[in-house]
């Protein structure tokens, strides 16, 4: 795709999402305003300027939160059939703009095109998801062990919703959050990435015509952008009783302590060190395509990016040799052109991370099996392009215990049996995804059982990278222990509540206690 076709495909698809070149960071609503500094966001694509946020000052944040609190008062009694409502309209607008949405957060982020409507695809999932679990916010009936009494427990909105999103899916995560958090009576602040701001601004452009076609309150949905400072807005406010937050581990730990002085709540989806264990029974051409979508796709940077493949050293060989002669197949290049497979890191600070992990594992003793680099010359002038790449190491490497995002494999080595192969998947801080490549039930299964994976995703026969809507996304350790889009993932948005009730002339007290008037 020729650049000038890139800029006029860019072109549209804001003017279709209803962002333009200069545009506040800050709303309620269609209500854009904002007086803090100006973020410039640049493509990692090809280097241009697409547009200008204004960030959030203290005092934005706080006509924010007054709207927000103001529309809480009405949307938690709003039935919530008919916020699931809200919410299938909202999935349809998507649907309808999902072409000029997913074509804006391949360009502002970098993913390929084909990721980026997925990205959009999940929004219109978790949409229809939530629809149909508006008519399921159950709890349960039980017994009292007093007479003429009845007990059960329902659940309730919590209130106002803050999420903090990651720039690797800038429009997905935040899309988990808001439509169960809507449908549970909840009104969410959103704040994205520094790194994409513009996804924000369409996504809000979208759901603030559907409250305003309904005639409801815009503080339903409202975002603020900036730096970490407008993120401590949220984790500091006691009106905020859950923050959902995506990132690093060192930001969630910042968050969560943030958060829990003062008694507040937190769900959290941190950094994942993601392992294949490939062992003698696994099907290598399953374990090569599973393997290599997972260390590339998204330029690694997913949380669930395969970072280490553990094979037995039976296979190793076979296994090295097929890897290293499917990447030599990979195409690098502008990610809105469907022919390429890799498109660029998100910004030239991500690059620096990718050369340092390179030096740093030929340092520790690791080897190269497929040289790295950066991209340069005609397509490539962003500097964000890199080569992926393939390391032999070992798994108390510094390097490899920690996750480098971008597109570095590591390849390590196990004997004996399975057993010793889950020992090196946990052997990390991290938690989120792990997979086993295998045809043999019992190591299967023994990956599965209590002595196998501790990581919140556990797969058998598919790799690590991605999830389907109607599971609890989520992982344990350092990676937070948060769990976001389906299952019950919808209770962490509702506060729970026992009820009992007395239908008698009666008033029976606990452990026969005489209290006679």
């Amino acid at each position: 795709m020729e650049i000038s076709t890139i800029h006029k495909t860019i072109e549209n698809a804001l003017e279709k999402l209803g962002v333009k070149e200069v545009n506040q960071g800050t709303s309620t609503g269609n209500n854009f305003f904002g007086n803090g500094q100006i973020i410039k966001s640049y493509s990692p694509v090809d280097g241009k300027l697409i547009g200008k946020v204004i960030t959030t000052t203290k005092e934005d944040y706080e006509n924010v939160m007054e709207s927000a609190q103001s529309a809480f008062k009405s949307w938690r009694l709003v039935p919530a059939p008919q916020r699931g409502e809200i919410v299938r309209q909202f999935g349809n607008k998507l649907r309808e703009l999902k072409q000029p949405l997913g074509e804006l957060v391949s360009y502002e982020m970098g993913k390929s095109l084909q990721e980026g409507l997925g990205e959009v695809q999940e929004m219109i999932d978790i949409c229809d998801f939530a629809v149909g679990l508006s008519r399921q916010l159950h709890g349960l009936t039980m017994h009292s062990e007093r007479p003429g009494h009845r007990m059960y427990e329902q659940y309730h909105p919590l209130g106002i919703v803050g999420i903090i999103s990651a720039f690797n899916f800038p429009v997905a995560v935040w899309s988990w959050n808001t439509a169960l958090a809507w449908i549970s009576g909840d009104v969410c602040i959103w704040k994205a990435s520094e790194k994409a701001p513009l996804c924000s601004i369409a996504c809000q452009n979208i759901i603030a015509n559907v409250l305003k076609e309904n005639n409801l309150p815009e503080g339903i949905s409202c975002i603020v952008n900036g730096d970490y400072k407008v993120g401590e807005f949220l984790t500091t406010d006691k009106r905020i009783p859950l923050i959902s937050a995506t990132g690093s581990i060192r930001m969630g730990k910042i968050v969560a302590k943030t958060v829990a002085e003062r008694l507040g709540k937190s769900l959290l989806e941190l950094g994942g060190n993601n392992a294949i264990i490939v062992t003698p029974d696994a099907d290598i051409k399953m374990t090569v395509i599973g393997a290599v979508f997972g260390a590339v796709g998204t330029a690694g940077q997913r949380c669930t990016s395969t970072r280490r493949l553990i094979i037995h050293e039976s296979i190793y060989d076979k296994v090295k040799d097929a890897l290293v002669a499917a990447y030599k197949q990979l195409r690098i290049g502008n990610p809105l052109d469907e022919n390429n497979h890799v498109g660029p890191l998100i910004d030239k600070e991500a690059v620096k991370m990718y050369e340092n992990a390179l030096i740093k594992v030929v340092e520790e003793g690791g080897k190269i099996l497929v040289e790295g680099g950066v991209l340069s010359g005609e397509g490539f002038e962003s500097g964000c392009y890199v080569k992926p790449a393939i390391a032999e190491a070992e798994n108390h490497f510094e390097i490899v215990q920690h996750e480098t995002f971008a597109p570095v494999l590591y390849l390590l080595k196990y004997s004996g049996d399975v057993t010793n192969a889950i020992e090196i998947q946990n052997g990390v801080v991290q938690g989120l995804s792990s997979a086993i490549m295998t045809n043999n039930l019992r190591e299967a299964e023994q990956f599965l059982s209590q002595a196998g994976s501790d990581c919140g995703i556990a797969n058998v026969n598919i790799g690590t990278s991605g999830a389907e809507i109607g599971g609890a996304f989520g992982g344990e350790k350092e990676t937070g222990g948060g769990r976001e889009s389906g299952s019950d993932a919808w209770k962490i948005y509702m506060r729970r509540q026992t009820n009992t009730i007395n239908y008698t002339t009666e008033l029976p007290l606990a452990q026969g206690i005489k209290f006679d008037l």
